[in-house]
């Protein structure tokens, strides 16, 4: 089966020209497919700088790779027709973090709503358009009647996050890219956003790609998780494999870091990178050793590959290499059911 969108080997560096002779790797050898069948939610976390929004816009074409290719439905970005082109916006939709950058504050909401059914010529006339709207209003949990006519300003940041997950709604998407969704909305709108996006996965049979720096949001909405550190994957599988059981000692940091709502709970003192591990890590070494408390001196020497631990979840550590060693194309397999 041809795949939706695929990511085959992705490296993207910045820099290195004449007016910026630093380089930094952002992203490193990734690699993610797809598939139209069935719809799923695949979370992608990492900490700031760990190459998250480089890969959104690679996926989306906004930025080119340095190595490696994008395929929609099997054509790269640098063989599809206008026609596929189109037909790639109107399948991939975006929510990016911050909805009150996308809308203009002399426009009404109204105005960022209409914009797709224009582009897409998703309606038949003025009325079906408004039609169309309201349903999608309606979908992710808005009143028409108490939104449309307003202008940014006048609504809250929830209301306006959930405008654009409309938005998104109406061209009919097979996948959404959510970039950061809930990061910038209260605590307690969260859960409604993401019961929206829970939403348009189970009753509209879309596919989205959560990507975030929250593992507790990522572990609510999300089937599938891939753990990003320096721009490659440290670990990636099942979501309650990967949060309950964590293989890789970047993602058993990162979940030891969420706050307990137990005063009674201690927390643990965090171990000290080893002497193999103290000093920076290069190019060619594992992306955490600098700050891997279980560090060892290949770890310096080669980044390591993907050891399978589990039916659905691979890890790149040496500490798991007596288990099966498996292809950097071979994570996708983790995530078929």
């Amino acid at each position: 089966m041809t795949a939706l969108l695929e990511a085959r080997q992705l490296t993207k560096v910045f820099g290195g020209g004449l007016l910026n002779r630093r380089r930094t790797q952002a992203l490193i050898d990734f690699s993610l497919r797809v598939d139209t069948d069935p719809p799923s939610i695949t979370a992608i976390v990492g900490e700031s700088g760990s190459g998250k929004t480089t890969l959104a816009r690679l996926l989306l074409g906004l930025i080119a790779p340095t190595r490696g290719e994008v395929a929609y439905l099997g054509k790269t970005f640098q063989s599809m027709s206008g026609e596929e082109r189109r037909a790639f916006g109107r399948d991939v939709q975006v929510i990016f973090q911050d909805p009150y950058d996308a809308y203009n504050p002399f426009y009404k909401v109204d105005h960022v709503l209409a914009k797709p059914i224009k582009n897409f010529r998703l309606a038949a006339s003025r009325r079906h358009g408004l039609q169309l709207i309201e349903e999608a209003l309606e979908a992710v949990g808005l009143r028409p009647e108490d939104t449309l006519g307003r202008y940014p300003h006048q609504l809250s940041g929830g209301q306006r996050q959930r405008i654009m997950v409309a938005r998104a709604l109406l061209p009919k998407p097979r996948l959404i890219i959510a970039d950061e969704p809930v990061s910038m909305v209260d605590a307690s709108l969260r859960a409604t956003i993401l019961g929206s996006l829970r939403k348009l996965n189970r009753e509209f049979g879309i596919s989205l790609l959560y990507i975030t720096h929250d593992l507790t949001t990522a572990y609510q909405i999300s089937q599938n998780i891939i753990v990003l550190y320096g721009g490659s994957v440290a670990e990636a599988g099942d979501v309650e494999l990967v949060v309950q059981q964590p293989n890789h000692p970047y993602t058993q940091l990162l979940i030891g870091s969420i706050p307990s709502p137990n005063p009674r709970h201690r927390w643990t003192a965090r171990r000290s990178p080893t002497d193999a591990g103290a000093l920076a890590a290069t190019n060619g070494s594992c992306r955490f050793v600098a700050r891997c408390p279980y560090a060892m001196p290949r770890c310096r020497e080669l980044h390591p590959p993907f050891f399978q631990t589990d039916e659905h979840r691979v890890v790149a550590c040496y500490l798991h290499e007596t288990a099966q060693s498996t292809s950097v194309g071979a994570m996708d397999e983790v995530f078929v059911r």
